[in-house]
């Protein structure tokens, strides 16, 4: 279904500046990287904090986009231009116009909790039903919402939309893009309560998203709740309020819950709606999951579905894998995880799942600090301490600068273990310490503390050597440079030698997503594989051989002319096939001495240029050290040369190309040469080669192994080709599953190198062989066959292991042989 743009501009107010003739809109774009239907898309520069939309058009332009909703004018021929103030608030007027088209019922969903859990089982429970329409994953933002809504089309019989706010004001906008028939208000809990002054200003905020129900379903037995439904019908009065559908255990609800027994694995409720007697079995035992479950039964009961269809539809509600999650853990323990939120309420809700595990004694919490409350700190702690105590929790791991200030109220009203750290680093350093062994253990982390990585610590592996890429710490040290960039700034990304070492495509196509200007490759063959896996951006190859000319060509790759040589012999080739203006690079020689035509034959490269088939789309140079502020004169020259030789071919060509000279180091100690591009290399993989952590970067590759064999030696027991390990009294060693084939460097036997393995640093016993390595374990506790071993990583830096083996993070990346399967994951 789409409108046309006059239809667009009318319903935003907007005024529309008209050059691309009758448009029809299908998709509405508020990030650039979510192309995928240029001439159907229409572009919302929306203007962030951090980001401003209108430095993507000209980009999208390029790509067919012809229709824009901007805040300022924008110089684009033939394209459709709707000039408002605030495109957010377009962008939402427009969702509103589109859902006035429809009278299907829409549920609207709201509340501090299980709003994405009780939409999807909604779905579960009504599918058989209606061909529904709802909020992909937890879409329930200002700008989530809007593009929820945008996907009601004309086949569609039912929405169910969810919507979440973080402050006053909010849900008066995201209420006409809804506009709900059926509400469902699930409780009010503590989660983002910063934006409001009290859980009884937050619940009423929430209760103007059911302006215009016709049915609003809520659970009496939440205080908050009750009291924004009764404050919102009494302004109300007799004039447009809802049917309402509360449910609760008193006998002045419409569904009175009677009775709930807890079974193994099953929960049955015993309830009363109207005429009807039901018992229900719902296949979860969890606070949680029964209360979200009970919601879902309320609303199945106002849509008019019978007792016999509840009961069984309910039986078959499958989990949502997003938040509770309980899987096997290491050393025989379980792992729950739910470290999707972290507030009173569900943190609440989470222990009571804890408590439902009987097969440990042991119950262990690992918590974060709990953001965003609105209660005062100590007031905070003192409650938490007492629910853990009132839950049996035998031991507290605290993570977080305040959890850890507040250790005195543990200290008062735990009466279990509790230990502290201020940073997840801190906790990962001392895991060796905590013996987990034969418990459950319920994590539970706001997400800024990403306790995702203590899940993977816990959890239960698959054991094998492999090279872990993690995309979320590359995307992020590329943010991290794009701050010191000017807005102008373009930025190459270097994935040579496989993305140094990380993969090729993989890494090409998150860069890509990304909005990365230019990548940059070694040889040709490295730019074919990117285009063969569908990477659409500039490619520049570094090192131009005679035998890829073809290459080139075909597969649209752009090479750097250094010689003379290479200059004649490319130029004579393409004229030979009929090719014009050819794009390539020019690289010049300013004192790295490797690659680059010398300032003494410029002259000649300017009176040779002019005359051939190519087109210059840029000149750069290397840095040699930039990195070292002890070479700052001789960088400082370098930059000089470099300047006044690309002023002299720019004049010679008669137009403009763009210049770079920055590398990763350069980019953080030469602002001053940022120019028209940068060239970002070792730093997108976490790397900072200037040794400084201002921009705290991440490091990307994890190589981690596991344990094959573990022996306890004798005294003059020796180990490995050549003798060269010996055993003293009570030696352990631990075989592992890499070698110097797997790019295990030789140079880090005989305890050069170590590993880490169960929270510490076990050294290398013996020489290297191709395809193990043996490790001294001797005071490790608790290891046994088939650990994981980390060899580099985030416990283990790439940098302190180049530094073991007098190289370079570079060498020790690029070494990693392609024969280490690399895994992608995004947290």
């Amino acid at each position: 279904m789409g409108y046309s743009i006059e239809y667009i501009a009318n319903a935003v107010g907007g005024a529309l500046i008209k050059g691309h003739g009758d448009a029809t809109i299908e998709y509405l774009l508020p990030d650039s990287r979510r192309l995928v239907f240029p001439a159907a898309s229409l572009f919302f520069a929306l203007h962030g904090p951090r980001r401003d939309g209108h430095l993507f058009i000209k980009e999208l332009y390029k790509s067919g986009v012809r229709n824009f909703v901007v805040q300022r004018e924008v110089d684009l021929p033939g394209a459709n231009l709707i000039l408002v103030k605030d495109t957010l608030l377009a962008l939402q007027q427009l969702a509103a116009a589109h859902r006035r088209q429809f009278s299907l019922p829409v549920i609207g969903i709201t509340g501090s909790n299980g709003k994405t859990i009780i939409k999807e089982w909604l779905n579960q429970l009504l599918e058989e039903d209606y061909f529904i329409v709802r909020s992909p994953k937890s879409y329930n933002s200002q700008t989530g919402v809007p593009l929820s809504v945008w996907q009601i089309g004309p086949q569609h019989q039912l929405a169910i939309f969810e919507a979440g706010i973080s402050r006053s004001g909010e849900m008066q906008r995201l209420e006409p893009i809804i506009h709900p028939t059926i509400g469902v208000f699930t409780n009010i809990g503590e989660a983002h309560s910063e934006g409001f002054g009290s859980l009884d200003e937050k619940a009423a905020e929430k209760m103007k998203l059911f302006e215009h129900v016709e049915t609003l379903v809520y659970c009496s037995g939440q205080p908050e709740v009750a009291q924004a439904v009764a404050s919102a019908v009494r302004a109300r009065g007799n004039k447009g309020s809802p049917k309402l559908f509360s449910w609760g255990l008193g006998t002045d609800t419409a569904m009175s819950i009677l009775a709930m027994e807890k079974r193994e694995g099953w929960t049955r409720v015993r309830l009363v709606c109207g005429d009807k007697d039901l018992s229900l079995n719902i296949p979860f035992t969890d606070g949680a999951s029964i209360e979200n479950a009970l919601h879902c039964v309320a609303v199945l009961l106002v849509l008019g579905r019978s007792a016999e269809v509840i009961k069984t539809r309910l039986a078959r509600l499958a989990p949502i894998a997003m938040r509770l999650e309980l899987k096997s853990g290491i050393n025989h323990c379980s792992v729950i995880n739910d470290s999707y939120s972290a507030d009173l309420n569900s943190l609440s809700i989470a222990l009571d799942f804890l408590a439902q595990q009987q097969q440990h004694n042991k119950r262990t919490v690992i918590l974060s600090d709990l953001l965003g409350s609105g209660r005062n700190e100590s007031e905070l702690y003192a409650i938490i301490a007492q629910v853990l105590g009132t839950k049996q929790v035998d031991r507290l791991i605290g993570i977080g600068p305040r959890i850890g200030a507040n250790a005195v109220a543990f200290g008062r009203w735990f009466p279990g273990e509790a230990v502290f750290y201020p940073t997840v680093e801190a906790f990962r350093t001392d895991l060796g310490r905590l013996h987990f062994r034969d418990e459950t253990i319920l994590i539970k982390g706001a997400r800024v503390f990403e306790f995702e990585a203590i899940d993977r610590l816990l959890t239960e592996q698959i054991h094998q050597t492999v090279m872990e890429v993690d995309l979320n710490a590359m995307a992020q040290n590329l943010r991290q440079f794009r701050q010191l960039l000017q807005p102008a700034t373009r930025v190459m990304a270097m994935v040579k030698a496989f993305g140094y070492g990380s993969g090729s495509f993989e890494i090409a196509n998150l860069l890509q997503f990304h909005g990365i200007d230019w990548l940059g490759v070694a040889y040709a063959d490295e730019g074919v594989t990117l285009r063969k896996g569908g990477i659409r951006v500039p490619i520049m190859v570094m090192n131009t051989e005679n035998s890829s000319f073809d290459l080139l060509v075909e597969y649209n790759l752009q090479p750097v002319i250094y010689s003379f040589s290479l200059l004649r012999t490319f130029d004579h080739w393409l004229k030979r096939e009929g090719i014009v203006s050819f794009p390539v690079h020019l690289e010049v020689e300013t004192g790295m001495n490797r690659l680059g035509f010398p300032s003494e034959e410029i002259d000649q490269l300017l009176r040779t240029l002019p005359s051939t088939a190519f087109t210059v789309l840029s000149v750069f140079s290397h840095f040699a050290a930039s990195e070292e502020a002890g070479q700052d004169a001789f960088s400082r020259r370098q930059a000089e040369t470099y300047t006044s030789m690309a002023d002299r071919i720019e004049r010679a060509l008669g137009y403009s190309f763009l210049r770079h000279l920055a590398n990763s180091a350069g980019i953080i100690r030469y602002p001053q040469c940022q120019m028209d591009m940068v060239r970002l290399g070792i730093g997108l993989y976490g790397i900072d080669p200037t040794g400084s952590t201002e921009l705290g970067l991440q490091e990307v590759s994890t190589l981690k192994t596991t344990i094959a064999q573990i022996k306890h030696l004798y005294p003059g027991d020796t180990i490995g080709y050549s003798r060269k390990g010996i055993a003293t009294a009570g030696t352990v060693t631990a075989t592992v599953r890499i070698g110097y084939a797997d790019g295990y460097s030789r140079s880090l036997g005989n305890g050069v190198g170590k590993m880490w393995v169960n929270g510490r640093l076990a050294p290398t016993i013996g020489v290297i062989s191709m395809d193990m390595t043996i490790i001294d374990i001797t005071g490790i506790p608790d290891v046994k066959e088939g650990d994981e071993v980390v060899v580099f990583g985030k416990q283990l830096s790439v940098s302190l292991l180049a530094a073991w083996s007098q190289t370079i993070p570079y060498e020790i990346l690029t070494s990693v042989s392609q024969r280490v399967k690399r895994v992608y994951f995004e947290d």
